[in-house]
């Protein structure tokens, strides 16, 4: 269980910094800048939020955060969407993400 624990902790933090690096891309107009500040916390706080369910302090503890995470990165998915939508970057960079 610790492995499995670690791999997706390892796999939320490789997700996030692949976000950072994506944000680092966009330009720097209204709407890079709107969309890299909706993309930068909902993607940094899955791992976050993940790191807080393990350590949780009950069961239904547990389910609740890990719920605060599926929430996050169901809104870094639209972000995403949109952002490929949008052509605002490569759709190659775009499909490692989705």
């Amino acid at each position: 269980m610790q492995n499995q624990r670690n791999d997706l902790s390892d796999r939320l933090l490789d997700f996030a910094a692949e976000i950072i690096k994506l944000v680092a891309q966009l330009n720097r107009s209204a709407v890079g800048r709107h969309i890299a500040s909706q993309l930068i916390p909902s993607s940094t706080s899955a791992g976050a939020n993940y790191e807080e369910a393990c350590g949780a302090e009950s069961r239904a503890d547990f389910i609740h955060k890990l719920q605060i995470v599926l929430k996050e990165l169901r809104e870094t998915l639209y972000w995403l969407r949109l952002t490929k939508r949008s052509n605002l970057v490569s759709s190659t960079t775009l499909d490692v993400l989705i």
